[in-house]
């Protein structure tokens, strides 16, 4: 605890030292000097992002750690137990099965034996002559590492139920949404004894959403029998993470820009026209507080109200302040649970929504509104698929999702989009 405690005091410091940079930014200020600020800002927030990253590994190490301990006081042997095994009776139980198992799965599948084998350890005793495999070379095994490098690209959030409306079904028939906007028919002033006009000028106008089941898929990846036995990682199981990430990185994608047609209608194709930005290539801080009131007051008291925009776009924002010199960007506070905020509402980074700067003029770069107002329709879960008797000796894997997703009232979410060249 004290070291999360230190991580975010870190962060603390490190989001005053940056904005230190940025205020000696002044009208004044020579190009140059202004550049090398901003350089040295970016930084820092590079170095506050990966504290960020390593805050929650160590919570999730924590967690991890606080279960495995839970688990081993459960297989612990009772004193007395006439059950009890000795040291030896795991030796029949080979070092490498039993840590490959460790690392592959949870640590509560471990039997008391092969407990027993990882505690002890593997001992080598060896010598090795350098250079020369015929002089000893040979004896000395290829050791790999019990950890693998995973490249990770986020994706985002729209497939994520507590930022949107999500709607789970058993089935991919399709779901009829009814709407109605009432909005813009008043009620008028009555005149004493004069009939109530009733010509249907006035009558309420239904509409409707359809939410389908759009399926996608990963592709197989086959694998041989000899790597799933001689691997020391369980090929099925790593496998078969990567492939849930890329179901999750083409839901992001298809809820966020998805066109509606044979695809669902992303949040950002279906919002409508907040703002639009004075320049092709950047925003400025006024542009993201007329985005807030372009959004009816009535959708800006949910508890799903945010912005959401790129992680590159995040860079501009946090060097943005409003005219009393106040920065738009507030750090958030892990210990109480209070993320960082943006004019006072939460945000979402989704790489999917174009960048500024870098995205091409007349691009929707941010929306903000009531994010509850978009459903995300869920066949099912995703499903990841094994083939033993197809491939056979070998192995096949593939996953595949079906979703759609719909903005229920369009007035509910306005996007920024940036000036046509």
């Amino acid at each position: 605890m004290s070291r999360l405690k230190d991580l975010r005091e870190r962060q603390e410091q490190i989001v005053a030292e940056a904005r230190e940079r940025l205020d000696q930014i002044s009208a004044a200020t020579d190009e140059a000097r202004a550049a090398e600020l901003e350089i040295q800002h970016d930084a820092a927030m590079a170095d506050y992002d990966r504290l960020e990253q390593q805050i929650t590994r160590e919570e999730h190490l924590a967690r991890l750690e606080q279960r495995a301990e839970e688990a081993r006081a459960r297989l612990r042997p009772i004193p007395g137990d006439s059950q009890a095994r000795s040291q030896d009776d795991g030796a029949a139980i080979e070092y490498r099965t039993a840590f490959a198992k460790a690392i592959c799965g949870p640590l509560e599948d471990l039997s008391p034996e092969e407990r027993a084998v990882l505690a002890k350890g593997r001992a080598e005793f060896r010598a090795q002559t350098a250079g020369t495999t015929t002089a000893g070379g040979f004896t000395v095994p290829t050791e790999l590492s019990n950890q693998i490098i995973k490249s990770m690209l986020a994706w985002g959030p729209m497939y994520d139920g507590s930022v949107v409306t999500e709607m789970v079904t058993a089935s991919g028939n399709p779901i009829k949404i009814p709407t109605v906007d009432d909005t813009a028919v008043p009620a008028v002033k009555h005149t004493e004894a004069t009939a109530l006009t009733d010509d249907g000028g006035s009558d309420v106008t239904f509409g409707q959403k359809s939410l389908d089941a759009y399926a996608y898929d990963t592709e197989f990846i086959r694998w041989s029998w000899e790597l799933d036995t001689d691997s020391i990682f369980n090929m099925e199981a790593l496998l078969g993470s990567l492939l849930g990430e890329r179901l999750g990185r083409i839901a992001n994608q298809e809820l966020t820009v998805g066109d509606g047609t044979g695809d669902p209608n992303g949040i950002v194709t279906a919002s409508s026209l907040g703002v639009t930005t004075a320049s092709a290539t950047a925003i400025v801080a006024d542009e993201l507080i007329d985005l807030v009131h372009s959004v009816d007051p009535a959708y800006r008291t949910g508890p799903k109200v945010g912005f959401m925009f790129n992680d590159t776009t995040l860079k501009l924002i946090r060097k943005l302040k409003d005219g009393q010199g106040n920065y738009l960007w507030q750090m958030g506070d892990v210990r109480a649970g209070v993320p960082g905020s943006l004019l006072g509402y939460n945000y979402h980074v989704n790489q999917a929504i174009g960048s500024v700067p870098g995205a091409a003029a007349a691009t929707r770069v941010a929306v903000f509104g009531d994010f509850g107002k978009y459903f995300v329709r869920k066949v099912g879960s995703p499903v990841i698929g094994v083939m033993r008797e197809r491939f056979w000796p070998d192995l096949g894997i593939a996953g595949l999702i079906r979703f759609d997703g719909e903005l229920g009232d369009t007035a509910a979410v306005k996007h920024l989009i940036t000036k046509a060249s």
